[in-house]
């Protein structure tokens, strides 16, 4: 693939026009944590909380300093360590995988389906005698099948963790992802739909004692200012980050409405282009669109294509991690996992950000015409 550089005037994300268009809220915000002088667990903190368990349809929110943590305390909450196997996905980012080894655990993988979500059918003949939990990722904002996941993890009587780190706002059957499994873990990276402007986390429950025991365990193990009952994490969210995603909070439906009708217009106009395909939306799931992928002949090519044409495109992920170099301890080889195998090789993900206007999303899809035709 070639380096020079190219003007991409149709970034893939515009993280600088999403700030510049609530900067002035977002610097009142932090002002104001400035002038209450609460840097660590102070009120916004907790108001952000609050709204984000109303957001999911939970009882309780934890704010972390990432996503990474978040899943890093959901299985430590939950016991599980050295000799525990927990079933994900091959195709997810790292950190899923890096929490379950983190702490000690095995992963153990599933295949994926043509969503690119974790196939239930696949996670039941996984589970083993040391299976202690099964962690499903919402992969691109769209949620998984929650249904069969739930009935699988009912019968061998699992937990269900879910990384929701990219599908703030994504449902199934109406229900909101974070609030099936026994505990949600999100993100809030810069990258993220809903984002801090710097490294961020939560973790949705509906369990009065797991919310307890995670308060402590992000503080230190910290029960009272005198009394550590536990060795915990420094893992608090910031209070600067809490305002300022407290701002964005208002914003997040209609950032998550751009994104679905972007995605809706992508699949109107390439639905002729018989070499790009992508999964369709369907009455039980609503997406957040955290990423549009399409799978498509000659990826790469097609990738440099749309570079030279000022376009900004990115792959979520060109390498499953059992094949990654860390992943080679866990003993999978090439040829393992084949479904996220082969969409590893063909997926791209287009620009679906709020704010990108019809022009920009139009000449995306005559650039992809245009390369195929």
């Amino acid at each position: 693939m070639r380096t020079r550089d190219i003007t991409v005037d149709i970034p893939y994300v515009d993280i600088v026009g999403q700030h510049a268009a609530i900067k002035d809220e977002l610097l009142a915000a932090v002002a104001g944590v400035i002038d209450r002088g609460q840097f660590v667990l102070g009120e916004e903190v907790g108001e952000f909380e609050r709204r984000f368990a109303e957001l999911c349809g939970v009882d309780y929110a934890v704010g972390v300093n990432s996503g990474t943590d978040a899943l890093i305390l959901a299985l430590q909450v939950l016991g599980i360590g050295p000799g525990d196997e927990v079933i994900t996905a091959p195709n997810s980012f790292v950190a899923t995988v890096s929490a379950v080894r983190l702490v000690g655990a095995t992963p153990v993988f599933a295949d994926v389906g043509d969503d690119y979500n974790i196939d239930p059918g696949r996670v039941a003949g996984a589970i083993s005698g040391r299976t202690r939990a099964i962690l499903p990722v919402h992969l691109t904002g769209r949620a998984c099948a929650m249904d069969p996941l739930r009935e699988i993890a009912t019968a061998h009587g699992l937990p269900l963790i879910e990384d929701c780190a990219q599908a703030v706002l994504a449902s199934y059957r109406g229900q909101g992802v974070g609030s099936f499994g026994a505990m949600g873990c999100f993100s809030l990276h810069p990258l993220k739909t809903l984002n801090a402007c710097g490294d961020g986390g939560v973790l949705t429950t509906d369990d009065a004692e797991l919310y307890e025991k995670l308060l402590y365990l992000r503080n230190l193990g910290l029960k009272t200012r005198e009394d550590c009952i536990a060795w915990g994490h420094n893992s608090r969210l910031d209070t600067v980050q809490a305002a300022m995603v407290l701002v964005k909070l208002r914003y997040l439906e209609e950032w998550t409405a751009q994104r679905r009708a972007n995605a809706a217009a992508y699949q109107a106009a390439l639905a002729d282009v018989a070499e790009v395909s992508y999964p369709l939306d369907d009455s039980v799931r609503e997406s957040a669109y955290h990423t549009f992928v399409v799978e498509v002949e000659d990826r790469d090519g097609l990738k440099v294509y749309l570079q030279d044409c000022g376009i900004g495109t990115a792959i979520h992920y060109p390498t499953p991690i059992h094949l990654t170099t860390a992943g080679n301890e866990l003993g999978y080889g090439s040829g393992a996992f084949p479904v996220a195998e082969r969409q590893a090789k063909r997926i791209l993900s287009l620009p679906v950000f709020a704010g990108l206007v019809p022009e920009q999303l139009e000449r995306v899809c005559r650039s992809i015409r245009s390369y195929y035709h």
